[in-house]
């Protein structure tokens, strides 16, 4: 019987404000245990929550970088459960009236060819939790909490159960994370914690209409997980049908050990956690020209950039999907192409000898030694004629250690091209003379010899002579290109 694969994803985004959305601790990363709390992140009596306004603003942002509508009354409601990382007993969420409703994300799928739509179902603002330490050593059996992370502004981002294998769920992921990203809300570090994913998992048979028992895989942390964990996931369930075994719906963990899906409880109703609005926050009412202009503060997102770099400047799409992965990269290529003019020299440069660099360094492009100004005068030289493509290179290994011109640098170590043309004609004539081989293949008609005989004259230059100078003096001297024998 062939099945299908419904998968729904719940991603929680930490909005990167430098305060807890309700309280003035502040959000630092890797700070020592319950260093970054107050008494409302204690949830000590007396304590009141008041709302950061910045937090309110990126989770705006967020929905409509993603399409959603923005409701404009809404309201906090506390989500009611025992644990013992949650000091209030409930945790402060949102309920019937979200932040944002719908919205979608869009991704290309290159074996089928055709664009992928996935809905959005909601998103809402929350609070993270503290986190709990289990001692690795069987004589002391004590755990630990640590509140750091109590009270993080968080967005949870639902999809509808539109996802049908796991490579969609990866692309989904990565689309929403370039998102995010572009519009600075959220650092996406899944390895911190700013990106947490709970993948909806079911299977049915192909044609069929209902949903079956759907498990929740909660917490993975990176997108290779994503991946495994539902593929198993997918595995096991088909395995269970297969046996005429039934499952209670039920939230697993993923063992990224035993690489296999953990049962952790039976799955909670929304009527478990006994949703009701939080006294202590009163509804927020948001106003159209309030949301209109944040729209108006945006960036080009993603996808529009990409279209742009094929569109009006020309780019094939895999260059165009390099350089908008991330916005550090696209605004690095627009700051060199001011200075270079040139879009695909600049792609060349950026993608190749720069993100070369910057993944072997595993650093940001905001880290990257040479300026995009540099970069591009440096491309505009070559484009220009006054240095060739072996110069460039040359002066670029000099600029990763200065902060010096390419002029200068150029001007400095005597690297100009050579525009001499009795010693150019010289050179070439001497490749001509050395190469008896290459100068019998042309005759023959093996238009390839060309190549060698511009590598010899380049060689014996040293990077030097003006490549087409040399191109149109090779062809005068050689004469008409040979019939192939």
């Amino acid at each position: 019987m062939e099945i299908e694969v419904i998968i729904g994803l719940e991603v929680h985004a930490q909005l990167n404000t430098k305060t807890k959305i309700f309280a003035e601790s502040p959000t630092v990363f890797g700070a020592s245990p319950n260093t970054q709390v107050s008494t409302v992140c204690y949830g000590l009596p007396g304590t009141l929550p008041v709302l950061n306004e910045s937090a309110l603003k990126k989770a705006v942002e967020a929905g409509l970088a993603l399409g959603s509508s923005i409701t404009l009354f809404t309201k906090f409601d506390r989500k009611n459960y025992f644990y013992p990382d949650l000091p209030k007993g409930y945790q402060i969420s949102q309920y019937d009236k979200p932040i944002c409703v719908g919205g979608k994300i869009s991704f290309f799928l290159k074996d089928k060819g055709e664009t992928k739509v996935v809905n959005l179902t909601r998103i809402h603002l929350e609070e993270d939790a503290g986190k709990l330490m289990h001692s690795a050593d069987p004589s002391i059996p004590f755990s630990y909490v640590d509140l750091n992370r109590a009270g993080t502004p968080l967005i949870e981002i639902v999809s509808e159960p539109e996802m049908r294998s796991s490579e969609e769920a990866y692309l989904y992921l990565t689309t929403l994370k370039s998102i995010l990203s572009y519009i600075r809300v959220s650092d996406c570090n899944m390895e911190e914690g700013s990106l947490r994913c709970d993948a909806n998992v079911s299977i049915r048979p192909k044609g069929s209409t209902e949903f079956r028992t759907r498990i929740e895989i909660k917490n993975l942390n990176s997108f290779k997980a994503v991946k495994q964990a539902i593929d198993y996931e997918v595995e096991w369930q088909k395995d269970q049908y297969a046996r005429n075994l039934t499952f209670p719906q039920m939230t697993k963990l993923w063992d990224a050990n035993a690489l296999k899906t953990v049962p952790m409880r039976t799955k909670e109703m929304a009527h478990d956690y006994r949703y009701f609005p939080d006294p202590d926050l009163p509804p927020i009412v948001l106003t159209r020209e309030y949301v209109e202009e944040i729209r108006a503060t945006l960036p080009e997102l993603p996808q529009a950039k990409k279209e742009r770099y094929e569109k009006d400047l020309g780019l094939p799409t895999y260059d165009a999907e390099v350089l908008t992965s991330e916005r550090e990269i696209a605004e690095y290529f627009e700051i060199t192409l001011q200075y270079s003019k040139d879009a695909k020299k600049s792609s060349n440069w950026v993608k190749d000898e720069i993100l070369g660099i910057v993944n072997k360094e595993n650093i940001s492009i905001t880290e990257f030694p040479i300026e995009p100004k540099r970069i591009g005068e440096l491309i505009s030289l070559i484009s220009k004629g006054e240095i060739s493509g072996k110069i460039a290179k040359t002066v670029f290994e000099e600029m990763l250690t200065t902060k010096d011109s390419p002029q200068s640098i150029i001007q400095a170590k005597g690297l100009s091209v050579v525009r001499d043309d009795k010693e150019i004609e010289r050179i070439v004539d001497k490749a001509i003379s050395e190469n008896p081989e290459a100068v019998e293949g042309w005759k023959k008609g093996r238009d390839r010899v060309l190549g060698s005989l511009v590598g010899a004259v380049m060689k014996e230059s040293k990077g030097k002579a003006d490549p087409k100078l040399v191109n149109d003096l090779l062809l005068k001297k050689l004469g008409p290109l040979g019939p192939k024998s």
